[in-house]
């Protein structure tokens, strides 16, 4: 089915509607109207767009849809050509113009921690609410749920959705971005295990003996997704730090079937509960570190799904994880940047910028040092080491990564090419490298969850990739970079006959 042209009276960044129509306009959407199999083609499809920084495709003829359920948009959040706009899919994710790069999407989420929260809307009805499946009409089998990569232990509809859950007493309402698998007619599964926010809410569930109340929002607000995905701290409420990020409140409206509230103009939520008792395999699946480990699986609750409601036409967000440059990447390292960024500042540590390098599947994290503050200090690198590591790896924000590189002030922290210089030309194997191994680790990366020791505990290091001298009179050395060896006079000249002499376009340089 053709694409609609009806636009959301809410913003791209407030509407997942919106939010396609102003990447088409700004002609970084391929429409695909020829059929396209959810079996493995339209994955591979956005996965060679992730490869290639390419635009993303919306596929508007999935095999197997039926009465509207679905379209499907893939690679929302990575990254695209040129450089000068490789984040503007997540720009729009926060309010910000296409143009922005790393640092500005990083200092918008850190503004917003530090504004008053704006509370959302409750309306009496959405777009989310035009069309409904229920009870034993639903067959999440018969729908096109993707099959994304080829050793999966099943159909993944939930790659970018996002989990709607409430404590008991009401107190705290969590949304999360976690995985989801279709098991069943009326049954899914996904990642809920400790210490995240999901498992914590469902074990106070456990705790009354009662199944948690669940809803899953699909085509959820761009900035809902972004914000689902921060380490926001327990018994904090998303919903209000979105209106905090957006400047303008989130409309929310009931669920059917329980009393959680969901985005209206969202394109899909399932309706259910999340089973305190029952469990079955999850898994495998191709998560964000590019490996798979064919027939491994975990037990995971078991979701059931009791209603769905969903607007006209509706539009499926689909990840194909693996390697660079997906979602889990280019949203999740920004995300983990700002967070670290904001402890380093609670703090006290001298900082200047924060980044996670795309060339480390995110697994590493690089700090700017500020060189005066480090030498007013009067430390050494085993004491900074250790500073950095205690306030970083013992949180939740410090999880997911496992590399902690300082750099100097001549680093651009944003530059995969920087940090890697720095890291293979300044830090000496060994010496500069301090372990933390009594801190909890990340058993998604391979190396921890297939390899040596301990996969949720320890394999972390701070590296200091700072000179000896940066600690006590600052730098003395010469970066030979174009932009950093030459006068800027030189330079101006070569750049202004470049492409007049047959050069290839230097795109943000």
């Amino acid at each position: 089915m053709a694409a609609t042209r009806d636009r959301d009276p809410e913003p791209a960044h407030l509407s997942f509607r919106t939010f396609v129509d102003t990447l088409r306009e700004e002609g970084d959407v391929v429409e695909i109207n020829d059929p396209v199999d959810p079996n493995l083609e339209a994955a591979a499809i956005t996965r060679l767009v992730c490869e290639t920084n390419d635009k993303a495709p919306l596929f508007n003829n999935v095999i197997g849809a039926k009465d509207g359920l679905f379209r499907i948009l893939g690679a929302p959040g990575a990254l695209r050509t040129p450089k000068s706009q490789a984040y503007a899919r997540i720009a729009h994710h926060v309010a910000l113009p296409p143009s922005s790069g790393a640092g500005a999407i990083i200092e918008k989420l850190l503004d917003a921690t530090t504004s008053a929260p704006v509370d959302p809307i409750t309306v009496q009805s959405g777009p989310v609410k035009e069309n409904c499946i229920e009870g034993d009409a639903i067959d999440l089998t018969k729908i096109p749920a993707p099959m994304v990569h080829q050793t999966d232990g099943g159909k993944y509809i939930g790659t970018y959705g996002m989990h709607v859950l409430k404590s008991p007493d009401g107190k705290w309402v969590n949304w999360s971005v976690n995985r989801a698998m279709v098991v069943g007619k009326r049954t899914m599964t996904g990642a809920c295990y400790p210490p995240q926010h999901n498992w914590q809410i469902v074990n106070k569930w456990r705790e009354i003996g009662q199944d948690a109340p669940w809803a899953f929002v699909l085509g959820a607000p761009p900035a809902a997704v972004m914000v689902s995905a921060m380490p926001i701290p327990d018994n904090v409420t998303e919903a209000e730090f979105i209106g905090t990020l957006s400047g303008e409140p989130i409309k929310l409206v009931k669920c059917d079937t329980n009393d959680l509230l969901v985005p209206a103009n969202a394109e899909i939520v399932f309706e259910g509960t999340i089973s305190i008792s029952e469990q079955v395999p999850e898994g495998p699946y191709s998560e964000m570190h590019g490996v798979n480990f064919p027939g491994e699986s975990h037990m995971m609750p078991v979701y059931t799904v009791n209603k769905i409601t969903y607007r006209n036409n509706p539009i499926l967000p689909m990840s194909a994880t693996g390697r660079l440059t997906d979602e889990t990447q280019s949203l999740g390292g920004l995300v983990t940047a700002a967070s670290v960024m904001q402890l380093c500042r609670d703090a006290d540590l001298p900082i200047l910028d924060v980044s996670s390098p795309l060339v480390s599947q995110c697994t590493w994290v690089a700090i700017k040092v500020d060189g005066k503050r480090l030498r007013s200090m009067k430390t050494t690198p085993r004491e900074l080491a250790k500073r950095f590591g205690d306030v970083v790896f013992n949180t939740k924000a410090g999880v997911p990564f496992h590399r902690l590189l300082l750099v100097g002030e001549d680093i651009d922290v944003h530059s995969d090419a920087d940090i890697m210089w720095a890291f293979s030309t300044r830090c000496r194997p060994g010496i500069d490298e301090h372990p933390f191994e009594d801190v909890r680790g990340f058993a998604l990366i391979p190396y921890m969850s297939h390899g040596n020791g301990n996969p949720i505990k320890g394999g972390k290091l701070v590296c200091d990739c700072l000179f000896p001298v940066e600690y006590t009179e600052g730098r003395n050395w010469v970066n030979t970079s174009f932009k950093q060896g030459y006068p800027q006079d030189i330079q101006d000249k070569v750049l202004a006959k470049w492409e007049q002499r047959g050069f290839c376009s230097l795109d943000g340089i």
